[in-house]
């Protein structure tokens, strides 16, 4: 299947990524939609979600991804190895969320992954990063108790940013002691992430659970 050619960067303030997406009816979109659900924000190609729907067959798969080409490519693949708890969904993510999990089977959402997002360098872009806290809030509130949120990024400040946003919310504690993560604990890696190794390059990783308790 040729690959479609995309914009690398996506602004999600633009108007045309303003309208939320709708409802998920989950019973149509998984066989078993009470399975736990992995969702990976900002999945691009969608290639990480698909190896870990192929390895996990008891665990159900969402990639979100805000360019829409994207998206029809990795679905149509989907269904060509008719890999039925996989879906990717196109949608701005920081408008999405509350929509989209507010449907979700009480419990269901076990882990949560953002890799690599969009750094926009600029402080004046800063709005646009994914990790805002609004979005940290909303997966408080889904993500079932001792539920995992995995962050990685090639970017320091980005990763930084990230972790330091998850560490402010009081639903969230942060695994382990160290700064960082040496190895990625999830068995699959992204393709950025390979590439970043394989030029000698760090990968910053953080790994936080959804906590019994706020306090």
């Amino acid at each position: 299947m040729a690959l479609v050619r995309v914009r690398q960067h996506v602004n999600p303030l633009a108007k045309k990524y303003q309208t939320p997406a709708n409802a998920l009816e989950w019973e149509k979109v998984y066989p078993q939609p009470n399975q736990p659900l992995h969702l990976d924000i900002g999945c691009a190609r969608g290639r990480f979600v698909l190896q870990m729907a192929q390895m996990e067959t008891n665990w159900n798969f969402l990639g979100l991804e805000i360019r829409e080409p994207l998206v029809v490519e990795a679905n149509q693949l989907r269904r060509e190895l008719g890999l039925t708890n996989l879906h990717y969904l196109f949608c701005n993510v920081n408008n999405s969320l509350k929509s989209l999990l507010s449907s979700l089977p009480t419990g269901t959402l076990q882990r949560v992954s953002i890799q690599f997002p969009d750094p926009w360098f600029k402080t004046r872009h800063a709005k646009r990063r994914v990790v805002q806290p609004e979005l940290v809030a909303e997966l408080a509130d889904y993500l079932a108790i001792g539920g995992v949120v995995f962050l990685q990024s090639d970017i320091e400040f980005v990763a930084v940013e990230m972790r330091s946003r998850f560490a402010e919310n009081p639903a969230f504690e942060k695994l382990g002691t160290a700064q960082w993560l040496t190895q990625n604990p999830l068995p699959v890696q992204t393709e950025r992430e390979i590439g970043t190794q394989n030029k000698g390059e760090p990968v910053y990783r953080a790994m936080f659970v959804r906590k019994t308790t706020a306090s």
